[in-house]
């Protein structure tokens, strides 16, 4: 599966920041989700799970571990590896942590990541169509068209976040990954 996934991270510089691509589609399952048990993430270059609060991976692996593990379901250990992380004040850590907690059935809380993000990077383009995907779960179909305004008026037109909240608003289903 192709993943526009850019994740420019300097490890341990104040200020970094993951930068979402145009393609920000589900991630494909790796050792972290298909071999580690809850609690663990992959460290590649150890090879083998680790406990998440105690693992010394950088940014970039966490955030992708972080994704992967909200993708499938394992809510508590994505919280817990985005909560690693250093920058978390980052747009893509709070869209990511909104997600989570959204999933989660903390809907208020995923919604105030959602607000956080997009007041960090109004361009998020992510975080614009989950925020309007939990319109759509809520009846709130013109809030919802407004975020997929906002993401094509920011030139997120034929982007995964762009094509998915289009195709909630006119079907009434999210995405639940």
């Amino acid at each position: 599966m192709y993943r526009a996934l850019l994740l420019a991270v300097a490890v341990g510089l104040p200020g970094q920041a993951l930068a979402v691509g145009p393609d920000d589609s589900p991630p494909t399952p790796t050792e972290t989700t298909m071999t580690c048990d809850e609690g663990f993430i992959w460290d590649g270059v150890i090879g083998r799970c680790v406990v998440i609060r105690e693992s010394r991976l950088g940014d970039e692996a966490l955030y992708e571990a972080a994704r992967e593990l909200a993708y499938a379901a394992r809510y508590g250990d994505a919280i817990a590896a985005l909560n690693q992380m250093s920058n978390q004040g980052d747009s893509h850590v709070l869209t990511m942590l909104g997600f989570t907690h959204r999933q989660a059935g903390r809907g208020a809380l995923g919604l105030a990541y959602y607000d956080r993000a997009l007041d960090v990077d109004p361009d998020n383009f992510l975080a614009r169509s989950y925020l309007g995907q939990a319109h759509v779960l809520a009846g709130r179909y013109n809030l919802a068209r407004q975020e997929l305004d906002q993401i094509r008026n920011r030139n997120g037109a034929g982007t995964w976040a762009e094509t998915t909240l289009a195709q909630a608003i006119a079907t009434g289903q999210t995405t639940d990954y």
